[in-house]
């Protein structure tokens, strides 16, 4: 038959001593660094899938924590427009308040100073009549009693209208 098909016990006897003594040379030297090098790679992965459970366990916090402080920082806004809102409606309707009470001062001070000016230019006219009616009176007088005879008779009936009163 052919050899490579039916090994001789020759072969089989050195094949099984080499693979025995391999066996024990791995055995002794090099499966105890293999299997803690296995060891720690499993160590290892199986930290970081902690690590990594952790990590997302702390973003999701964080993502929470986040949204909370959004929440409060967006109804602290709010409240702080509300106020400005406030505030503002309070300057204007202040302002509204104060521009008429000031418009109102100076209406009445306007009216005021109208009718001021109004007794001025009453007095005027009234002098100015006055002196008119004087000027026009004394005219017609010195006409009237330019004869003597007349100016006499006006005397004369002053003087008995003063005596009866």
């Amino acid at each position: 038959m052919n050899p490579l098909v039916t090994p001789e016990i020759g072969l089989v006897f050195w094949t099984s001593v080499a693979f025995l003594i391999l066996f024990f040379l791995l055995a002794k030297f090099a499966w105890k660094p293999i299997m803690s090098a296995i060891d720690e790679r499993e160590r290892s992965i199986e930290d970081a899938l902690l690590k990594a459970e952790a990590a997302k366990e702390e973003m999701a916090r964080l993502t929470d924590e986040n949204e909370k402080l959004l929440k409060q920082a967006r109804a602290e806004r709010d409240l702080i427009l509300r106020e400005a809102k406030h505030l503002k409606d309070q300057i204007v309707s202040e302002a509204k308040e104060s521009a008429q009470k000031e418009g109102a001062k100076m209406l009445e001070k306007a009216r005021i100073e109208i009718d001021n000016q109004k007794a001025i230019a009453m007095a005027d006219v009234k002098n100015l009549v006055a002196e008119l009616s004087i000027e026009i009176a004394e005219k017609v007088l010195r006409k009237q009693f330019e004869k003597a005879d007349k100016q006499d008779e006006l005397v004369a009936d002053l003087l008995k209208q003063v005596k009866l009163n």
